[in-house]
């Protein structure tokens, strides 16, 4: 029997081409079609397409959208989550790519803008530290904590110790609030100044703590708020 439903498959071919020619001219939920075709090759992607752009509003909104909030929407199920996590991770890494060329970061909002992309969609709490040389060359990026909804929590002599064993000559802390709000709490503030202090006194500078959402930051050091 004649499969239903492949009417999509020349408009599919039609957009392939475009891509090729002139991608930058595509809609945003033509680029969708194509991504979600991916996964749901004997699907016409058109609708689910529009409907990730109608529910979360752009392409950045569908991406970093949290795993239970893309599972209500009809037609995306866990293949495409799974397919959605690996999109996340790629560009969570080109992101990061600075770290991998050995590059300096020079302003919170480079380092921001690189945990933003890595925590975006992020359901819970995480701490992250990028651990410098004295060159202020990256040694390393690296998660220390995963935390709830609304906490985290991390020991400062753990993060002090992982700091003595790279060799590290200063850090940068960041973690997430999935809530949104972008102020940093009391016990943010707490924390900052408890590692800021211990730090000090082996020598290991702590040269900010920053707080992202997805799509904003904040700078304790900035702020004035660190010694």
């Amino acid at each position: 029997m004649k499969e239903q439903g492949l009417h999509y498959h020349g408009h599919r071919e039609r957009l392939r081409e475009k891509l090729a020619k002139n991608p930058v001219d595509m809609p945003d939920y033509e680029i969708l079609e194509l991504l979600l075709a991916k996964v749901l090759v004997r699907k016409d992607t058109k609708p689910l397409a529009k409907e990730l752009l109608r529910r979360f509003q752009s392409v950045k909104g569908a991406l970093d959208a949290k795993p239970a909030e893309l599972l209500t929407v009809e037609g995306f199920g866990p293949k495409l989550l799974e397919y959605w996590t690996l999109l996340r991770e790629l560009l969570a890494r080109y992101a990061e790519s600075p770290l991998r060329r050995k590059e300096k970061l020079g302003t919170p909002e480079e380092v921001a803008a690189m945990a933003r992309v890595r925590l975006a969609g992020v359901p819970h709490e995480e701490i992250w530290v990028v651990f410098l040389d004295a060159q202020l060359n990256m040694i390393s990026w690296e998660r220390l904590c995963k935390g709830t909804i609304d906490a985290s929590t991390v020991y400062p002599r753990e993060l002090l110790q992982r700091a003595l064993l790279l060799k590290a000559h200063s850090f940068i802390m960041v973690h997430n609030h999935p809530a949104g709000n972008v102020s940093p709490s009391k016990p943010d503030l707490q924390l900052t100044r408890s590692i800021q202090e211990m730090s000090a006194q082996i020598g290991v500078r702590m040269l900010d703590h920053i707080v992202v959402t997805d799509d904003a930051c904040y700078s304790i050091l900035n702020d004035g708020l660190m010694f």
